[in-house]
Parts: structure tokens; C-alpha cells; sequence
């Protein structure tokens, strides 16, 4: 059936119109409803009890719940029905069953139930559960990150706890991860809310644009300077100053912005006397700051001055379980703003956006999502509606590597220029020597014992594939290993006259080391297959085992 989804802060419950929480019992089983509802209502939450007898849609319509719980026949037609229906206006379902197989609590996952408890279940831990399930979307509608991974949910308690201080925060992120949204949600819990929130992308302008934008200046104070201007420190006085890519602000700037900081005050561009501010900083960066201090890009006292609270917004990718969330959060969303009908999407069509690597990050599948719900009016979207790019898988990827600046005869090279050259260097690398392996089956067949499917376990680690397995033979390469970076990805830096193939070797490492050796996932992230990580692996295997030979064998394709 087709529907037109509403916004998500319609529903009572939702942050904009202020109203309380409600949780709709579904009695498909009368006691245990009874139990939850006297609980829940202790516990001073609004609740609504609906018979299965009744038009349930018609009563879900009016109570407007965020959350639904079925006290029983969780695999009911009707209510898988139902389920799927509420997963595309954003209400999570909750429910009893009366089975606690793994195999039937892993489907009801599958068809859409976001928790589920074997009767007979405490009270007590459902009415927990749903407390903190209602808390969770309260936030999720402040800061507008949904999601339900790990991920998402330290980002969510970390703004709660960040809020209510005044100290300077630094938000990590890449592109499209919604650092902005994080830097308001903090703006309105905390105690300025309702006073100014400036933003400024200091990334986008020139150094004399900049210190103007920030500090203000005088009439006269330059070329053009025909009257007196307020910075955006004065303008956010107050209130909140959100900085995006701190990281790219010139030298100079740098050193006032610490002197802002610290002294808490602010001389305007052309005058002598300083203006006290009361504001809180929030910063922003896509690459890693600390990386950017190592290069010697970035001043270290500022660097620490701004990093009093940190929060890191892990990519999309990191975080692939939301991607449905996120779908249907989107589809509700342009639905309603295009007013257009969303006759669904295919279970194809979805798994090929959970697998994509999504460079862009939520940025990108919103915009993608808003493309598909008006392309696809008036019928299902399926994988055809797909574009081929991310049918195909995205193509080139890049290494899960950050490469560190390399020092030769006293000159420096830029980590971002290095990392693209290495990220290319070694992709090309792997591409040509897979080409060459197919021309030469295609040309002589395959090898005796070899199989279309990589399976069985490992005759050096006793380990299946995509388990983690020792990674034995990687010594260190001229002095050089990878050093662990926290949540970013490893940093490998390169030595002076390092061969391609040492950088290959380091690169795989490197991407082994950050999956934590779940072969499977880091070749997926190389953007190669698994056979061809496997014959590497049995390269540097045999390297370490003297002779060669031994170390070659030792790892078993089938």
C-alpha cells in the first residue's frame, strides 16, 4: 500500500512541537499489556492501549506513538505488516515473543522489530529499554544523527554530557558526517540556548578576510573599509561560535585566534583596544588535527587550547547498520517536501546502499535519496533506479590510510599530496598484477584444487575467512611501522627510497592492522578481492620463513 510518509517532527513526541512521548501497547497478548502499561505509566510516561480487535492503523494514526509495543504474535502477518509500515514513519517497534531461538530473534530483527524480549520477560528491563530508546530519539531530533550503532550512540551521550560546560570543543569528522549538526545540537542544550549561534567556514575565506570576519575592524583600517564591521566573535558574544575546518587556517591567523582564546577578548583589525567576549568556541576539522600538528601545519598549543572536549563522527561507512535508518529517515523527508507517494524500496536496491562505501557520507545518500523518491514516483524503487556507480560499488576506492609527511635532504612533502599518490600508486599496483593473474588462468586454466569461492580455514592460522587471524612475516620495512591513531585510521609514514612494493606491503598492513586483522573487511576496504590479499599474505608469509617456500604454501586458497 502506497503512503506518503510524514516528517519525523509531526509525530507527538517530536522536539519541534514540544508534546509529550507516547508508547502504544498493541494487546496481542492482554497480560503481559496490562503489566507494561501499569509499569510505564509509573513511570510517569503517556501510554495508549490498542486491541488488536480495533482498526489499529486508525488508532496508531490518532495516538501519533513514537514507540509500539507487541505483547505477542510477533509473526502475525498482520503485524509484520504493520512493522514494516511504522518502520516508514520512523516509530520503532518493540516486542514480546514467545520463543528465544537465535534464529527467530535474528528474523523478527530482519523483518524490523528494533528489540525484542522472550517472555517471560522483567518489566522492569522494558521499561528501561524504553526510556532510554525515547532519550535516544529526543537527541536524535536535536542534533538530527540517527543512527543506532555504537557509533552514533557515544556521539549522542557526548553531546548531552558536553553541553551544559562552557569549555571549547573540537568535532572530527569527514565531509558530510554532520559536524554542524552536532556543534548546534550543543548550542541547544546548553545554557546559551536561545542566545546568537554564528557559524563560519574559515576554510573558504583569504587570510585578510578572515581575521576581518573574526575580529571585526575599523573604518579605514584597509582598502575598502568604509565603515566599522563586528566580527563573528562580537556577534556571537553570548552565545556560540562555531569554527568549521579549523584546520585550514593560515599561520597567522592561528596565533591571534590563541590569543582570542586565552585572553578572552578581541582587538578589531585597525584599532588598539580590546573588547571583552563571553563565547563558546565549537570547532570543526575533516582531517585529523593532531596529524596536521605532526606536519607541522597547525600550531600545538592551539591545537590542545581547542581539543578541552572532543567528539569523533565516524564515517558512514563505519557505521552501515544506520544506512537503513537513514534511507527511511530521508524517504520521509522528500516524500512529504515533494509530495510524492513512496511505493517502497527492494530488498536488491537496499542492499546495494548498505554496501557502498559512501565517500561523501550522509551527505550523499540524502541527496541520493531525494533524487530517487522523485525519480521513482509512483513505483517501487528498485536496483535499476540505482545509480551505476554505486551498483558497481563505488569503483576506486581509497586505502584506509593516512600517510605522514617524508623528509629528504631537508624538504618536506605534504600528507595530503603523498597519501593521493600513494593511495593511487598502490590501488594501480594491485589492479595490474590481478589483471595479469586472469589473463594467465584465462590463458592456462586454473591451478589443480583451485575453487570459485574462497572458503575453509587457514592451514597457518586454523582461522575462517573473514576471522581474525595472526599476521605473521610483517617485519618492520626500513625502520618504519604504522602507529595507532585512536578512532582515525592508521598513519604510515615513508622513508626515503622505499621500493613500491614496500609501500604495498606497508599499505595492506596498515589496512589489516585496522580492521583488526578481518581479512574479509580489509580487503574490501583496499578495494581488491580476497584472493589477491591472500596471495600476498602467502608472499610476506614466505619472505619471513626462510627458504621462501615453506611460508608460500602455508596459507591454503580452498
Amino acid at each position: 500500500m502506497s503512503t506518503r510518509p510524514r516528517p519525523a517532527a509531526m509525530r507527538r513526541g517530536g522536539v519541534e512541537d514540544g508534546a509529550a512521548s507516547v508508547v502504544a501497547i498493541l494487546m496481542t497478548d492482554v497480560e503481559p499489556a496490562v503489566r507494561l502499561n501499569a509499569a510505564l505509566e509509573a513511570a510517569a510516561m503517556t501510554t495508549v492501549m490498542i486491541s488488536p480487535m480495533d482498526d489499529v492503523r486508525a488508532a496508531l494514526r490518532r495516538a501519533r506513538p513514537d514507540i509500539v509495543v507487541l505483547t505477542g504474535a510477533l509473526l502475525d502477518a498482520a503485524n509484520v505488516s504493520l512493522v514494516r509500515q511504522l518502520l516508514w514513519d520512523n516509530v520503532a517497534v518493540l516486542g514480546f515473543t514467545d520463543v528465544s531461538d537465535p534464529q527467530v530473534m535474528e528474523r523478527l530483527g530482519d523483518i524490523g522489530y528494533a528489540e525484542t524480549w522472550p517472555k517471560p520477560a522483567r518489566i522492569e528491563d522494558v521499561v528501561d529499554s524504553v526510556k532510554r530508546r525515547l532519550e535516544r530519539q529526543r537527541l536524535a531530533e536535536l542534533t538530527g544523527l540517527v543512527g543506532e550503532s555504537a557509533g552514533i550512540r557515544e556521539v549522542l551521550v557526548k553531546v548531552e554530557q558536553i553541553a551544559p560546560v562552557t569549555s571549547t570543543v573540537l568535532i572530527e569528522g569527514e565531509s558530510g558526517t554532520g559536524k554542524e549538526l552536532v556543534a548546534r545540537a550543543i548550542h541547544r542544550l546548553s545554557p546559551r540556548r536561545g542566545k546568537p549561534f554564528i557559524a563560519v567556514n574559515v576554510g573558504a575565506l583569504t587570510e585578510t578576510l578572515l581575521e576581518s570576519e573574526l575580529f571585526g575592524h575599523e573604518k579605514g583600517a584597509f582598502t575598502g573599509a568604509a565603515e566599522r564591521r563586528l566580527g563573528r566573535f562580537e556577534l556571537a558574544d553570548t552565545g556560540t561560535l562555531f569554527l568549521d575546518e579549523i584546520g585550514e587556517i593560515p599561520s597567522s591567523t592561528q596565533v591571534k585566534l590563541l590569543r582570542v582564546l586565552e585572553e578572552r577578548e578581541v582587538t578589531r583589525v585597525g584599532s588598539g583596544t580590546p573588547i571583552p567576549i563571553d563565547v563558546r568556541v565549537v570547532a570543526a576539522t575533516n582531517r585529523p588535527l593532531r596529524e596536521h600538528v605532526e606536519e607541522g601545519g597547525f600550531r600545538a598549543d592551539l591545537f590542545y587550547r581547542l581539543n578541552v572536549l572532543g567528539i569523533y563522527l565516524p564515517p558512514l561507512r563505519e557505521r552501515r547498520d544506520d544506512i537503513p535508518l537513514l534511507v527511511r529517515r530521508f524517504v520521509t523527508e522528500f516524500a512529504s517536501l515533494h509530495d510524492r507517494e513512496f511505493h517502497g524500496i527492494s530488498a536488491e536496491a537496499l542492499a546495494l546502499l548498505v554496501e557502498y562505501g559512501w565517500p561523501g557520507n550522509v551527505r550523499e545518500l540524502r541527496n541520493l535519496v531525494e533524487s530517487m523518491v522523485v525519480l521513482a514516483h509512483g513505483r517501487e524503487i528498485g536496483a535499476e533506479d540505482i545509480p551505476r556507480p554505486i551498483r558497481d560499488g563505488g569503483g576506486r576506492r581509497l586505502l584506509p590510510v593516512h600517510v605522514g609527511p617524508m623528509v629528504r635532504e631537508g624538504e618536506r612533502a605534504q600528507g595530503r599530496e603523498l597519501e593521493f599518490i600513494v593511495r593511487s600508486l598502490v590501488e594501480l599496483k594491485l589492479q595490474v598484477e590481478e589483471l595479469r593473474r586472469r589473463m594467465d588462468v584465462e590463458q592456462r586454466g586454473p591451478a589443480p584444487g583451485w575453487v570459485g569461492d574462497v572458503r575453509g580455514p587457514s592451514a597457518v592460522s586454523g582461522a575462517g575467512v573473514g576471522e581474525v587471524v595472526p599476521l605473521p612475516g610483517f617485519g618492520l620495512m626500513r625502520g618504519i611501522e604504522p602507529r595507532d591513531q585512536g578512532p582515525q585510521a592508521t598513519v604510515i609514514t615513508l622513508g626515503p627510497g622505499m621500493t613500491m612494493a614496500e609501500i604495498e606491503r606497508l599499505a595492506i598492513l596498515a589496512a589489516l592492522r585496522d580492521t583488526e586483522g578481518n581479512r574479509r573487511k580489509a580487503a574490501d576496504l583496499l578495494g581488491i578481492g580476497e584472493r589477491t590479499l591472500y596471495r600476498k599474505l602467502r608472499e610476506y608469509e614466505g619472505e619471513a620463513v626462510e627458504g621462501g617456500e615453506a611460508g608460500a604454501d602455508s596459507f591454503d586458497d580452498t
